[in-house]
This record gives structure tokens, sequence and C-alpha cells, in this order.
């Protein structure tokens, strides 16, 4: 294990090869970014994100995997105000505020983190929050090392609380891209736990099955290792590692129930970040020791290994017995039969004036 440093965050190198021995498969530098939002700061938090990319490209990896919410930050603690049948006017606050720190996709900042992406020339996976009008998401961003934005996908399932300040993903953004260091997609948090959107992704194909989250509980390592053995694919599994201090000082950002027992080193989440095997090996992490880097070379090879054991979705399935539908549509709430109506009530507008 070799251990450098960049801005305090150790970059800690697992390299395992995944237990082959064929020399001809192809093998994936992978990085998972244990790190901490800047929160309500999105331009530091995507300086600090280029800053990690860097040192990631330097290590030589291909692919660099973020955690949940990265950009536009995981609001941890915060109850918004929230209680049945009332918000509190600071908690609405609270939401201006958070909905600030959101990105557009497409927008500025995702031509940044695409620019990024091109410059360091790797696969780029990041956990935002996405502004879409007034509502928010919880959503990843996929790059290709050409520095081109490939699509997203928008978390179908907010968990508890989560669903009062995000939106809801549909069927049309659990996109599996084929790239040519495999096919990569990502679920996020505790949607990992749906098996029927997991077996959508392994239908679709899945090699680099990415996982941004919020849990650092060590029950989270058994879902991921499932995962992996389940569908045959390496998974990548990135949190943050957060201290109370990388969040704004009370009375701004209160910690509901707990404020009054942390301090500014206290460890809000404790990480766990972890690269698994398709034979459910780890190769990297998990760590709770702080930011990090965690990386390790990935055998593409042991793909076609597992999945001689079990293909989910190939051999071991039984479509005559079961059988999964997935409803891929976007689900608008209001559709026009014009091409594009705003645009041309822009231009009428514009006549007029």
């Amino acid at each position: 294990m070799a251990t450098s440093s960049l801005n305090d965050v150790p970059i800690i190198a697992e390299v395992d090869m995944g237990g082959g021995n064929d020399s001809s498969a192809p093998t994936l530098r992978a990085t998972i970014v244990q790190a901490s939002t800047i929160f309500y700061d999105t331009p530091a938090t995507l300086d600090k994100a280029e800053r990690l990319l860097a040192e990631a490209a330097g290590y030589g990896s291909q692919l660099v995997v973020f955690p949940e919410a990265f950009v536009g930050g995981y609001p941890r603690g915060s109850n918004f105000g929230v209680t049945i049948g009332s918000r509190t006017p600071k908690g609405k606050e609270e939401f201006r505020k958070y909905h600030s720190s959101a990105i557009d996709v497409p927008g500025p900042d995702v031509d940044r983190l695409a620019a990024m992406a091109g410059k360091y020339k790797v696969y780029l996976v990041m956990g935002v929050i996405e502004r879409d009008g007034y509502t928010l998401y919880c959503t990843v961003l996929f790059f290709d090392a050409q520095g081109h934005y490939l699509g997203k996908h928008r978390k179908l399932m907010p968990t508890a609380l989560e669903r009062i300040i995000w939106g809801f993903g549909d069927g049309s953004t659990i996109p599996v891209f084929d790239t040519p260091i495999g096919k990569i997609g990502a679920a996020i948090c505790w949607e990992n736990k749906m098996p029927l959107l997991r077996t959508a992704m392994y239908a679709k194909g899945i090699e680099i099955y990415c996982a941004p989250t919020a849990d650092s509980r060590d029950v989270w390592q058994a879902s991921m290792t499932h995962i992996a053995v389940e569908g045959g694919c390496f998974v990548l599994s990135a949190n943050q590692f957060c201290r109370r201090k990388d969040y704004p000082p009370p009375p701004e950002y209160v910690f509901s129930g707990t404020e009054e027992d942390l301090n500014p080193e206290s460890v809000v989440c404790s990480g766990g970040s972890v690269i698994i095997s398709p034979s459910g090996t780890v190769l990297g992490g998990p760590n709770y020791d702080g930011e990090a880097l965690i990386s390790a070379d990935l055998d593409l090879g042991e793909i076609a290994r597992a999945k001689f054991d079990f293909d989910v979705v190939g051999h071991y399935a039984r479509p005559e017995v079961l059988s999964l539908i997935v409803r891929d549509h976007p689900t608008d709430p209001v559709t026009f039969t014009s091409s594009s109506p705003s645009s041309s009530t822009k231009t009428e507008i514009s006549q007029k004036l």
C-alpha cells in the first residue's frame, strides 16, 4: 500500500488484479473518491473535485467515481423545518440556499465537469444535486475521457426525509453506457436495495456498477458484496467522509437532534468506500479513516469467469416463470404537441416588441 497526500487527503493505492492469470484480458485502473463537499459553495466544491481528479489521473486512473451528492451536498442532519402539516420559514430558507447550490443539467457546471474529464483523460462518474426548475434531484452524471457528457441517472426513490427535498427519477434515466473501458452505470445509495432496478441494469449488461452512497454502516458492505456476486460485475461504492466542520456552523446549519453532542471534529459520515470484484473479493477499502482516494486495477476477464458460474439474466434466468417489464419512457407532467413551445412563445414576444 502506498500513500501520498493532496491538501491532507491521503491517496490509498490498494491494487489487485482480481485473481486472474490471463494476460490477454484487459485491465482498468479505477479510483473512488472519499471526500466531503464544501457545503453551500459549489464553485469551491468543483475546484476540490478538479484537484482530486488530477491526483487520481496522475496515479494512472482511467475511471474516477465520486460520492452521492458531492456537488451540491448531502444535507445530513437537516430536517428543513418539516413536520407533518407545516414547514417553518427557516426551513424554507434552508431549501432556498440548498436550491441555489444545485446545478442545472445541462449547464455551465456540467460543461466544467466535462472539461475536467477531457483535460485529465478519465471517465468521470459524479454525484450531483440537479436543479430542474424548482425541483431538485439526486443525480449521477457520466462523462467520457474525451470530455463529452454522456448522460445521467436520477435517483428513483429517495429515502425517508430525502423525499421532502428531492424529486423522483423515472425509467428514462437508468442508462448503462457501452464505453471502451466497459459498460458503466450507477445506482444511488438505498436504491441499490431495489432488486428490480438491479435486474434492469444487469439486463443492460452492466460491467462496472457504480454505487455512490451516503450509507457508511458496516451492513452496507454486505449489500455491495452481494451485488458484485449477483451481477457478476465490479462494484465501486464511493461515500463522503465528513466532519461537523465540513458543514456551516450553527445556527446557520443545525444537525437536528444531535447538534449538542457534536464538536467541529466530530465525524458525521465515516465513509466506507469500497471496490469489490465479481467474485466478491474486496480490491480496495473499505476505508473509514478519513478523506482518501482508493484505487484498484480491475481484471475485466474476471467478469466472464464469474458469469460462467452465475449469469442472473442469462443461463440462470427463468423467463418463462419470472419476468420484468421496465417502463423506460419519460414521465413528464406536461407535454406539448408543438416541438418547442417555449422558443416559439419567446419569438412571438420578441416580434411584438
